[in-house]
């Protein structure tokens, strides 16, 4: 009972974070689920908890006060009967976040479902086989003072790192071994980087909170939420954002809307794992999401698959004119504009946070990136096994010897639903406040998070039954088995309503 308290609590702790007013979530079950001293349970529950809240509200309704409505672009909605006539948003003087009265939808969430959601590419199978996510290069190695990470799941990162090895392309995993064990972690780390790669030298939790990057996560909420233009915006200059009133979302709220987010237009510019979550958890609610990706972008094959449930899937090169104009034109339609992108990326490509307002007002932008934006590392590429070697995850996991990894890539499903809710909770606050909004999330601040949970005597927690928590769906690459999304609003699950497209199978169009 008092691990289930403790993720209430950490649920409302998010709720007070950005601002906003959500039904209560009743949990079920108890950590340790997956084996590890790590409270990952917790954090799945605590991640996928918030998410299913927001829903929860947007199943309610959303109601504009009179005098907003009067300069809304759109007519306000009508309330579900039983829903409190009151808007949502900021709490009355800026203060803790309440609950919703008795009789609102409530959430559930269960803590076994979420932490078996959070290691779905374990279950995932096309027509019956598993897809290994990792590459062959990709792994840990040990150095002449340590442990380095390399990730060499795209090409590109592959080729960096035997570069800097002064190993020939083609060269296999023992020769990767013999080049480590001569250099020193860090060493590795730094030059791998600077080539372009993706690297991370085991660090213990003390190293890390001595590292100048800790200072700068630390510093940043959790779930970052900032109105564009308004005080928490740090960014000036560029494009004017137009003051965008406030929008009702009458798509969004019909009274004969099925699911909680039906008609919410979702653009989906990320890759991997973080980002293709926080998506995908959108499009179970009923938003409609389109994934714009591009022919020349490396991907894996897996993931792509399994992460693309209930979306649509464009190809547009951003590098041309005509593939900007085409991503403008979905973003003035768009309600949600969701980029993993390294930091500063999109902006050269005139798609920052400020741009898109301007194209959109009222737009909500969420950027997920591997160590924030700001600090030393600011812009640095990574990925979850690589920041959990950073911030001493692994190397609590393993007592220091040798990296143990989370039995689940905890950071990248957490950040995922957290930016789930993120998104939502923006709309929520566009809805009753106007504006628009920037929402902000990285995998290192999310290890803090995940620090900060504490401890549980895990290691040993046998692996948990999962077979009642599978589904299978027909789809164009074969029969899948996939693990079915989390969480219930007033007792009914979210769901996918279309298997994964093929890569840039639809036409960049809203439907």
């Amino acid at each position: 009972m008092g691990e289930r308290r403790v993720i209430e609590d950490r649920i409302r702790e998010l709720r007070a974070e950005v601002g906003v007013e959500l039904p209560r979530v009743r949990v079920t079950g108890d950590d340790p689920v997956l084996p590890s001293v790590f409270r990952v349970g917790t954090a799945a529950a605590v991640a996928v908890g918030a998410a299913t809240a927001a829903a929860a509200a947007f199943a309610r309704g959303v109601v504009l006060p009179e005098s907003a409505a009067e300069g809304a672009r759109e007519a306000p909605v009508r309330v579900p009967e039983g829903a409190r006539e009151a808007p949502m948003g900021v709490p009355e003087g800026g203060g803790e976040s309440r609950e919703a009265p008795v009789g609102a939808p409530e959430g559930e969430v269960d803590v076994r479902a979420a932490a078996v959601a959070f290691r779905d590419e374990r279950y995932f199978r096309i027509g019956g086989a598993a897809e290994d996510p990792w590459a062959p290069l990709s792994g840990d190695y040990r150095t002449a003072d340590g442990w380095v990470r390399l990730h060499c799941n795209f090409d590109h990162h592959r080729d960096a790192a035997l570069a800097v090895l002064g190993l020939p392309a083609g060269s296999g995993r023992e020769d990767v071994v013999r080049a480590c064990a001569g250099l020193t972690a860090v060493g590795i780390e730094e030059a791998v980087t600077a080539a372009g790669g993706c690297a991370a030298a085991m660090r213990s939790r003390a190293e890390w909170f001595r590292h100048p990057h800790a200072s700068a996560v630390a510093a940043a909420p959790l779930v970052d939420l900032a109105r564009i233009g308004g005080s928490g915006d740090e960014c000036s200059g560029g494009a004017s954002v137009p003051d965008s009133g406030v929008y009702a979302l009458e798509r969004a709220h019909a009274p004969d809307r099925e699911r909680p987010l039906d008609g919410v237009r979702v653009l989906d510019l990320t890759r991997v794992v973080a980002g293709p979550v926080a998506t995908r958890a959108l499009a179970a609610y009923g938003a409609q999401v389109l994934r714009v990706g591009a022919a020349h972008l490396p991907e894996v094959p897996g993931l792509v698959v399994g992460t693309a449930f209930g979306k649509r899937s464009c190809h547009l090169d951003l590098r041309t004119p005509e593939g900007r104009d085409a991503l403008r034109d979905l973003v003035a339609e768009a309600d949600v504009f969701v980029q993993s992108y390294r930091p500063g990326a999109l902006d050269a490509l005139g798609f920052g946070h400020r741009e898109l307002a301007a194209v959109r007002p009222g737009i909500v932008c969420v950027d997920i990136s591997a160590y924030g934006t700001r600090g030393p590392w600011a812009g640095r590429r990574g990925f979850d096994s690589l920041v959990q070697m950073a911030c001493g995850i692994a190397h609590e996991g393993g007592d220091g010897s040798r990296p143990c990894p989370l039995p689940a890539q905890v950071l990248d499903h957490a950040t995922g639903y957290l930016a789930a809710f993120g998104a939502m909770a923006a709309l929520l606050r566009r809805s009753a406040e106007g504006g628009s909004w920037r929402v902000r999330l990285s995998l290192a601040r999310t290890a803090l998070w995940l620090d900060g949970l504490g401890r549980v005597d895990g290691a040993g927690t046998p692996e948990p039954e999962a077979a009642d928590l599978l589904g299978e769906m027909d789809s164009a690459f074969g029969r899948l088995t996939y693990v079915r999304p989390p969480g219930s609003v007033g007792g009914v699950p979210p769901r996918w309503s279309s298997p994964p497209p093929r890569p840039g199978e639809h036409p960049p169009a809203w439907w």
